[in-house]
């Protein structure tokens, strides 16, 4: 199978990869240790033996699997073995609460689940007695009196099955659902995204061409593999015989990077900011001709414009590369050329100083419902324009509705959410488009967002404001994680702040002001004071009834298993009101007392 046509089923994509590039380094990852690898012949292998093994132990077509696990290679062997033996893969975060499991485990009817640890086994085992559907939980770490997932493999597994798993996968179609995929919900009960083997495949097949640089380089894996904006991008990385190193986490990047020199990888800009935050924390402690260096190239960065032929700026991004930006490169390994981001808005401002510095920082967008990708930014052939989300993807028909929403249609358009054809009714009209809840539009065949419908909100004084890309400004201080605007029905919008714990320590000791009681620390004069002077450089970029007058810093940290945030690092709204609805009351008393 050495032609890309003949790849139906997410399952053929580890005979192609065999076929046509029989990689050395197919996987690798460092869970427990040194990097552990397997080669292109190792994959394949792996994935007839697991999937031998599901059939010996009588998965039927259709029965769903759980995957809750890190990104490792035996998550991935797991996923295709689970496909190729007719069923359906259920990923789900190892972050939500037991109560999400339940819900879960009992909504899919899951079978088995495959998990990663004792500590993940344990919380797993919770839910057990209320999922009777769920016969098994085994991991893929080996410990005392935990099922191990290789004892199940070697009790059910027999070469004589080989013909009857042919015969199984020969009867799976493209349009079969491979995947159920639980949205995290930034609201309401989680949905079942049913997608097919065609919606994945189109999607991933079609991006190649965008990506053809990078086949049988190294790409570098860190976003969750249940996320399916990473589970896509690494069928089209193993169509393209890229040898994939899953990061040990979001925290180890840099140090992966430096261990096996990626030239792509995917990423949320959380994970940017994060990154931009501690490369300008490093030029700040500089002094002198270096600091000035620093800074003159960062203000060239900030200028740059893609397909310039301006010869003075180009000389000088010339010298700021030499003298400044190829160190950043270093610090990631010394040949990232290409990063894409999705997920949630980047700020423009990032993309171009990365791309400055040789990292093309692309910026994309997509939901789990279509697959996911629906329109992405990418350097060649002048598809870059920053600011916006790129051109859709030739599969997609996109188009904007009589309200301004985005709407999708094609092959990546998910089958209908699960048991659900009221909201699958709600998600896709009569004709086929799925409605994104996006606000945009289209330019030069570039699409850009405006607003999030469900997240906008109105004033008092009938003004809409879009919280989202006021958030992202704010989360450009290295004090602030994360920042919630509110202000629906009020005068003026506000802000429940986050604060980066590490970074406001560090300067409240410089300072002089006690950190040891974390309430009294935030709500002292100074660090009030510096938090408005944070949110008034933002104020200065806002028309007039955006500005936000009031604020509110906490001390809680937003966390996935908290509910306060998406596994995706989305802010968790309707939760966080709650959380907070006498500070928000608080903030606005002055306002109520007004309007009385």
């Amino acid at each position: 199978m050495k032609e890309l046509s003949q790849v139906k089923r997410l399952f053929d994509v580890s005979q192609f990869q065999r076929d046509r590039y029989n990689r050395p380094v197919a996987f690798g990852h460092r869970v427990n240790g040194p990097w552990k690898t397997i080669s292109s012949q190792e994959w394949l292998d792996g994935v007839n033996t697991v999937a031998r093994a599901l059939v010996g132990y009588g998965i039927k077509k259709g029965d769903r699997i759980g995957l809750i696990s890190g990104n490792r290679i035996e998550w991935t062997l797991l996923d295709h073995a689970i496909l190729k033996a007719g069923a359906i893969t259920v990923p789900v975060y190892p972050t939500i609460s037991i109560d999400d499991y339940k819900y879960m485990f009992n909504h899919s009817g899951l079978r088995l689940c495959f998990t990663s640890d004792k500590s993940l086994y344990n919380k797993i085992l919770k839910v057990k007695e209320d999922t009777p559907a769920l016969e098994g939980i085994y991991t893929f770490d080996k410990g005392e009196s935990l099922p191990y997932w290789e004892e199940f493999v070697k009790k059910y597994d027999d070469a004589s099955l080989q013909s009857k798993l042919e015969e199984v996968a020969a009867s799976v179609d493209e349009d079969d659902v491979a995947t159920l995929i639980y949205t995290s919900g930034t609201t309401g009960t989680p949905k079942g995204v049913q997608l097919t083997h065609r919606n994945i495949l189109t999607n991933a097949i079609v991006a190649l061409p965008l990506v053809k640089e990078v086949e049988e380089k190294v790409a570098l894996s860190f976003l969750p593999l249940c996320h399916i904006f990473q589970r896509t991008v690494d069928v089209a990385y193993q169509l393209l015989g890229c040898s994939i190193y899953y990061a040990k986490s979001t925290e180890t990047i840099a140090t992966d990077a430096q261990a096996v020199h990626p030239v792509v990888m995917m990423v949320v800009p959380r994970v940017i900011e994060r990154v931009y935050a501690k490369v300008i924390a490093k030029g700040e402690a500089l002094k002198g001709i270096k600091k000035a260096i620093f800074f003159w190239a960062v203000g060239v960065g900030r200028r740059y414009k893609p397909y310039s032929k301006n010869i003075f700026y180009n000389a000088q991004l010339w010298v700021a590369r030499k003298l400044v930006f190829n160190k950043w490169r270093e610090a990631l390994g010394g040949n990232l050329n290409l990063i894409i981001s999705g997920s949630s808005a980047l700020d423009p401002r990032l993309s171009r100083l990365f791309c400055a510095t040789g990292m093309m920082l692309n910026e994309g967008y997509g939901l789990t419902e279509s697959s996911p990708i629906i329109s992405t930014n990418i350097y060649n052939n002048r598809g870059l324009r920053i600011g916006s989300i790129g051109r859709p993807l030739p599969c997609n028909d996109v188009k904007i509705a009589e309200d301004g929403e985005i709407l999708v249609k094609g092959p990546c358009v998910m089958k209908g959410y699960y048991k659900d054809p009221e909201r699958t009714a709600e998600a896709i009209d009569e004709d086929g488009y799925l409605h994104t809840g996006d606000v945009g539009y289209l330019k030069d065949g570039f699409l850009y967002i405006t607003d999030r419908k469900k997240e906008m909100f109105k004033t008092s004084g009938g003004k809409y404001i879009t919280p989202q890309p006021m958030e992202t400004r704010l989360g450009r201080s290295k004090f602030i994680e994360q920042a919630m605007v509110i202000g629906d029905g009020r005068q003026h919008p506000g802000v429940i702040i986050e604060p980066d714990m590490v970074e406001l320590k560090a300067w409240c000791e410089k300072e002089g002001i006690d950190t040891s009681d974390l309430k009294a620390m935030v709500t002292h004069q100074k660090v009030q004071k510096l938090y408005r002077s944070e949110i008034n450089e933002v104020n200065k970029t806002l028309s007039g009834w955006e500005k936000m007058k009031r604020f509110h810093v906490v001390t809680d940290v937003w966390t996935v298993e908290n509910k306060l945030i998406t596994p995706t690092l989305k802010l968790k709204r309707k939760n966080l009101m709650e959380l907070y609805a006498k500070e928000i009351a608080e903030m606005y008393k002055d306002e109520e007392k007004t309007n009385l």
